[in-house]
């Protein structure tokens, strides 16, 4: 434990300025644009499979409590992002209509009918890993914050968290390889999260079956082709991505030897120039745009792999100045222009800005 504060400490001391300000009003910003899509149903991306007639209805009826936010996997990390921020803040001014918002959506009735859909005819890879994981972080924002309005929502929610976690230890013994994309369906990412709400929760049977598969994944990996990525839709890296979570399953030392092998492009020199953001050509594109969300999560991928490595490691200046690179580009394409971005890149700025993935 000292051993990992003494690292966080370092990594903190190497993170710019601006690193640390991050307040109420840039996060207001975020916020709203949470709040203005968590009840917007349409337009609406819905990964649907119809089973009868009967299942053909809105989104509103088919998922009452994630209907918003063009799909149901971005409604969901809207509803972490209203918590993460009212937790963070709450005397700002969006917290009351942030509060408003989770109790009109996560009641008793509306989780009830998202348990029902989920484990519906048809519907055993639905929203996963991406969805489920981000399902466990609401769970666990819930959880930890101290306030009766949480302890309510925490409750309220508690039977779909069971769902997606039977759904992922049903799922996971079974993928015999990872899921090597940019996109939603990527092991890595969706090991990183779940990992963080399982200890969060206490629930040590996920936490072995994720550690046990990201090993089996990934300890052999040498030699990540970082040069091939992005691909063109990418919101996610692949190599970042499968280091973001080998941090949290090593010891630093393990770690450090780990990483020579996967990343031996890393410079030791603090050189910022070996990983360079990403510029989008039309950010009113929805698959294009995603290349603003890959500049947010490199940024905070580069910063947990710091903070994996033990202290005094020369990678650590080159990875956090990478970090503030995309983390300058990233936070600067937020704006909420086109709802094609604006109705999630808000939870990436708020996982980066806040630090939900560092210990």
């Amino acid at each position: 434990m000292l051993r990992r504060i003494a690292v966080l400490l370092a990594l903190a001391a190497t993170l710019p300025l601006y690193a640390a300000e991050f307040d109420e009003r840039s996060a207001e910003r975020f916020a709203n644009l949470a709040l203005a899509c968590v009840h917007k149903e349409y337009p609406n991306h819905i990964s649907h499979t119809l089973s009868s007639d009967k299942d053909a209805a809105p989104p509103r009826k088919l998922t009452p409590a994630f209907y918003g936010c063009y799909d149901w996997h971005s409604c969901v990390h809207g509803h972490w992002l209203l918590a993460r921020l009212a937790r963070t803040f709450p005397n700002a001014p969006f917290a009351k209509p942030a509060r408003e918002a989770l109790s009109a959506d996560i009641t008793p009735e509306h989780v009830a009918q998202e348990v029902a859909y989920i484990r519906g005819e048809g519907r055993a890879s639905f929203e996963r890993p991406y969805g489920l994981a981000w399902l466990l972080q609401l769970g666990q924002e819930l959880r930890e914050w101290d306030d009766p309005t949480a302890r309510q929502l925490s409750a309220n929610l508690r039977p779909l968290e069971e769902a997606a976690r039977d759904k992922i230890r049903t799922w996971l013994p079974k993928l015999s390889h990872p899921v090597r994309i940019g996109e939603h369906d990527q092991t890595a990412f969706g090991l990183g999260l779940i990992l963080d709400a399982a200890r969060g929760a206490k629930d040590q049977d996920l936490v072995n079956i994720a550690t046990t598969k990201a090993r089996q994944f990934y300890f052999a990996d040498k030699g990540c082709p970082l040069s091939y990525e992005p691909s063109g839709e990418d919101f996610l890296s692949p190599c970042l991505g499968e280091a973001d979570v080998m941090r949290r399953i090593l010891p630093p030392v393990d770690y450090a030897a780990w990483l020579g092998g996967f990343l031996p492009q890393i410079p030791v020199d603090g050189s910022t120039t070996w990983l360079r953001p990403e510029v989008v050509t039309d950010p009113s594109d929805p698959k294009l745009a995603h290349l603003d969300g890959l500049n947010l999560s490199r940024a905070w991928m580069l910063e947990g792999i710091a903070s994996g490595l033990p202290p005094g490691d020369p990678r650590v200046a080159a990875l956090t100045g990478a970090a503030a690179a995309h983390r300058d580009a990233g936070l600067a394409a937020v704006t909420g222009e086109h709802y094609e971005g604006g109705h999630w890149l808000g939870s990436f700025a708020v996982y980066l800005t806040t630090k939900r993935g560092l210990h």
